[in-house]
């Protein structure tokens, strides 16, 4: 058996982005954290499904550059593979989110650089 918990996770950027909780070997489970005016990196993943759900906050998530949604505690979204997922705070309260990626695979991840008013990237029309 692993334990963790969701205050512990070591962030990527120090006090902000993804971090992982628990990986593999079939899920990984982890926390993303945005304070107000940070975004995560637009990306998809060729096999993995990741589904998020809200602990604190709020902020938007934009599906394939196109469709947006604002996002709450307690709403669950799920991201399919090829679909790309970007999250962004414009808030000013601190967003979180629990994440769970399925299956394992720490080598799927495709960035794809875009931020919202950019053109939508060629490969938003072939990721999915």
């Amino acid at each position: 058996m692993e334990t963790s918990k969701v205050d512990s996770a070591p962030y990527r950027f120090g006090e902000y982005g993804p971090g992982y909780l628990l990986r593999g070997p079939r899920t990984d489970f982890g926390v993303v954290r945005l304070r107000p005016g940070d975004d995560a990196s637009n990306h998809y993943h060729a096999q993995i499904e990741e589904t998020f759900v809200v602990l604190e906050g709020s902020a938007t998530l934009w599906i394939n550059c196109t469709e947006s949604y604002t996002v709450g505690v307690g709403d669950v979204y799920r991201c399919e593979p090829g679909e790309m997922h970007y999250f962004v705070n414009e808030t000013d309260s601190t967003f979180r989110a629990l994440f769970v990626k399925a299956p394992y695979d720490p080598a799927d991840g495709v960035q794809v650089p875009w931020t919202p008013g950019d053109p939508v990237p060629a490969v938003a029309t072939t990721a999915r």
